[in-house]
């Protein structure tokens, strides 16, 4: 878990961990330069539980926050864990038993559905990959452009933790670890809600709510230059997966990942052959239509190949 001015939520997220029905588990908490009494709520909980640790470090941010947790020290699997959300008793048990479905000798990332919910953890959305991704991406194609891995939810083996190497050129951890599985080993959706993912004025990131839908409609300007800025943070993060660990993708996947890296550097009939060739898409019909018809078309883009 990595934790930043935390301390509203916190407490009720540790009791949870504490909750579960599987009890081997240990908790490794990294303060995130905390200037609220988060660090005190922790160490209260350290008290009368062994199993719970923290780390006071300097602010470096999410990601980075949570790469240098991977590696502090070695375990068979590592959990994610936000310092808002609210795990259900048996999100632990539920995880670990499909591990045992596959492979974990090869890099795999598990990940579950969860329950979107009020500050108060009253449930909004029985399910937000059912509400806001239509479907669970599996597919290197399918998280090369859009992401459906919520961190909190989500588990990697060891095998996957070493071949994170870096944090740069990342759009978020969840993500990039999404697609590295994909492009490397294996990607597991579990179809059944593991915890409560709260929603309050202070997410980081968040569910799509109409609040914030409503705001990219009021200002178009901005939502382009955003929509553009995706696409390109996207590219930068395949790049990432081709640069560092070329040695063990496949000749397919290093084909799509230069495809859709380059994919602005042609004239646009070869772009409209290149998406239609890849199957390049997001998970919603309409999104897929303005994804395409932007790369196509090139409109609003200010990159160096307008």
């Amino acid at each position: 878990m990595s934790t930043y001015n935390g301390e509203k939520y916190i407490a009720e997220q540790i009791e949870s961990i504490q909750k579960q029905t599987f009890k081997d588990w240990q908790l490794i908490i990294r303060d995130d330069g905390s200037k609220d009494t988060t660090c005190k709520i922790v160490e209260t909980f350290i008290t009368n539980d062994k199993r719970i640790r923290l780390i006071r470090a300097e602010n470096v941010g999410v990601i980075r926050s949570f790469y240098e947790l991977v590696k502090v020290e070695t375990a068979d699997f590592y959990f994610f864990a936000d310092q808002d959300d609210y795990w259900l008793p048996e999100k632990l048990e539920i995880m670990l038993n499909e591990t045992q479905k596959h492979d974990n000798s090869k890099p795999v990332m598990y990940y579950t559905d969860l329950k979107v919910t009020d500050r108060n953890l009253s449930v909004t959305k029985e399910s937000m990959i059912k509400t806001q991704s239509n479907h669970p991406n599996t597919q290197f194609v399918q998280e090369l452009t859009e992401n459906t891995v919520t961190g909190g939810a989500s588990m990697i083996n060891h095998a996957l933790a070493e071949h994170w190497l870096t944090t740069d050129d990342i759009i978020m951890h969840d993500w990039y670890l999404a697609l590295l599985a994909t492009a490397i080993g294996e990607l597991v959706f579990i179809d059944i809600p593991t915890h409560l993912y709260r929603q309050h004025d202070s997410n980081v990131l968040g569910a799509r709510t109409l609040t914030k839908r409503m705001k990219k409609w009021v200002h178009p300007k901005s939502w382009f230059e955003k929509y553009w800025w995706l696409i390109n943070a996207s590219q930068k993060q395949a790049k990432k997966i081709l640069t560092e660990n070329r040695s063990v993708l496949t000749e397919q996947n290093k084909q799509l990942i230069e495809a859709f890296v380059r994919v602005l550097d042609y004239p646009r009939k070869e772009r409209r052959h290149i998406l239609n060739q890849y199957n390049l898409r997001k998970n919603k019909k309409y999104h897929t239509y303005i994804f395409r018809a932007l790369l196509i078309t090139k409109f609003a883009y200010k990159g160096k190949n307008k």
